[in-house]
């Protein structure tokens, strides 16, 4: 087995090499002076099951990019399995046609992945669990909620009356199966957004009033509805808001978003690489997701089930 590393999360690479006490691969990765991409494994590969670490967080096309020429580079020196571990799928918001003349560029993304090369996709909470239908490649969607809930019981007290709270409809299920977890109640937040990026919350479908609220949540780029919601919980007499979202992308001015609204805690996995805004803000926090990453790095190489890592 050889696990390589792109450029998108060399720490989470690192620790998925030391939990498994297997070394990265030596590769040169490298831009030519028009920011061409290329790529040189230093390390005989022939015969190899190779995985390599690479999120599609931002910037997204140059980290796409950026894996798709490591497959090549991995092809033509006749790897015999070649695995792509995206903890953090780009875009994969866009799943379906949202118009006239819009493209479905998760489908596309997949596509690509498949010609250059790739054998097998491994990723976390992917937005739209039927993305893992357009690859005709085994593709493991694993969940991050148990990493969550794990953390989250050793930040709450015995006697926190508990409220588990999607965002919006569309994650009803996400956010059931952690009120399951915990034995907590369920609450819905209606939202109306009229455009990508902008929302309003128009209802609360449960009683927050003297909860401790949980919003759970697969991606929180904005932050703009996380940060409403959190408001409109308190508002409602909630006595406390905090997030457990899958992946950080906390795009543009999120992070200060985040830091004056009042949620709590914010707390996301490392599949996306940390920036520096979100490592000094105070309320915001990662847990790690590389034991579960290389517990399936590990048994897909050693042909065992996965369905353990589900559950």
């Amino acid at each position: 087995m050889k696990i390589l590393s792109g450029n998108a999360n060399q720490p989470l690479a690192e620790a998925i090499s030391a939990y498994l006490n297997v070394p990265l691969t030596k590769a040169a990765i490298r831009r030519f002076s028009d920011m061409e991409i290329f790529v040189e494994v230093l390390e005989n590969v022939r015969g190899e099951d190779v995985f390599i670490v690479q999120p599609t967080s931002f910037p997204t096309n140059d980290n796409l990019m950026e894996l798709l020429v490591m497959i090549d580079a991995l092809k033509r020196g006749s790897a015999r399995r070649i695995t792509c571990v995206m903890p953090y799928f780009g875009y994969a918001r866009q799943d379906r046609k949202t118009g006239p003349r819009t493209p479905i560029s998760a489908k596309l993304v997949a596509n690509l992945l498949e010609t250059a090369g790739a054998d097998r996709v491994l990723t976390i909470d992917l937005h739209a669990g039927q993305i893992q239908g357009f690859f005709d490649i085994p593709t493991d969607n694993l969940f991050a909620l148990p990493v969550l809930c794990e953390d989250f019981k050793k930040h709450v007290n015995k006697d926190d009356k508990l409220l588990v709270v999607s965002p919006d409809v569309g994650g009803v299920v996400r956010a059931r199966a952690m009120a399951k977890r915990l034995d907590a109640d369920l609450a819905i937040i209606d939202k109306r957004r009229e455009r990508a990026g902008v929302s309003e919350v128009m209802n609360i479908i449960g009683e927050p009033e003297g909860r401790r609220c949980v919003l759970v949540d697969d991606i929180v780029d904005s932050g703009g509805t996380l940060c409403n919601a959190a408001q409109a919980l308190i508002d409602s007499g909630a006595s406390s808001v905090s997030a457990y979202i899958s992946h950080g992308v906390l795009s543009g001015g999120a992070v200060a978003r985040v830091a004056s609204s009042p949620l709590e805690m914010l707390v996301t996995t490392d599949s996306i690489m940390a920036t520096e805004a979100i490592r000094v803000c105070q309320n915001i926090r990662q847990v790690s997701i590389a034991p579960l990453l290389a517990e399936a790095i590990k048994r897909i190489s050693e042909e065992k089930s996965v369905s353990c890592l589900f559950e």
